[in-house]
């Protein structure tokens, strides 16, 4: 329904239809599903059951960098700040009809989303013999592609990690961004890091999406405040 009144709005705002008939329609209120997190040992778990070290670094990079799929695909080797530990988020692959083309990330501007220490080895090694316009992940000569939801490879990543830990959830590429920001908020990041982190608007976007993660930290300031209440009255 959401998807038919959009387009509908786009034909009438184009004159291709003298008005758009779902104005003033009681559209259902939209359900959006619950994030499916993964611990620090799980993300472990999925990685090692990769079938490479391009697919197991991509999966690291996702839970704890959280780019968006199109984002980390789009990666070159001059957009890596080694030194820094940083990857600038200038690009993003897009499928149009069946080719990836490349434009601007989601939110229309660069941003830098750290890269974790353990990771930058591993990076660097899937760097080698490679130009400064090649992409890091996969053979270089193209973004890697999306994995089929039903035979792709990440489908038999998880199925391996699931067979090893069946505490971990049936989850897609997707979901290892959600587990970035959980795990990042309870490293103790603040959500304006968590937002840039994930490219989001705005720090109200993040707690919309992620509100229960901060639920703990009500917790957590209440003790420190009242630690902080004692040490200065005692």
């Amino acid at each position: 329904m959401f998807v038919l009144s959009g387009v509908l709005a786009i034909a009438a705002r184009e004159h291709s239809i003298p008005r758009n008939p779902a104005v003033g329609v009681q559209l259902p209120a939209k359900r959006r599903k619950s994030p499916r997190y993964l611990t620090h040992a799980q993300v472990a778990t999925l990685s090692g059951c990769a079938r490479n070290e391009s697919e197991s670094a991509l999966i690291e990079l996702f839970a704890y960098s959280g780019p968006r799929w199109g984002e980390a695909v789009a990666i070159r080797v001059r957009h890596l700040n080694m030194l820094r530990r940083r990857i600038r988020i200038e690009d993003n692959a897009v499928i149009v009809k069946g080719v990836y083309e490349i434009g601007t990330p989601k939110s229309g501007a660069a941003r830098e989303i750290p890269i974790p220490p353990h990771l930058v080895n591993r990076i660097a090694r899937l760097c080698e013999a490679k130009g400064p316009d090649a992409f890091v992940f996969g053979d270089g000569a193209a973004p890697t592609p999306y994995p089929h939801a039903t035979s792709g490879w990440f489908v038999g990543t998880v199925r391996r990690a699931r067979e090893k830990d069946p505490t971990i959830p049936v989850i897609t590429p997707h979901d290892l961004r959600h587990t970035a920001a959980s795990l990042a908020v309870s490293s103790g990041a603040h959500v304006k890091a968590v937002q840039r982190m994930l490219g989001h608007a705005s720090a109200a976007m993040t707690l919309d999406v992620y509100a229960d993660l901060f639920d703990d930290d009500l917790e957590a300031v209440a003790q420190a405040m009242s630690a902080a209440r004692a040490a200065a009255v005692s």
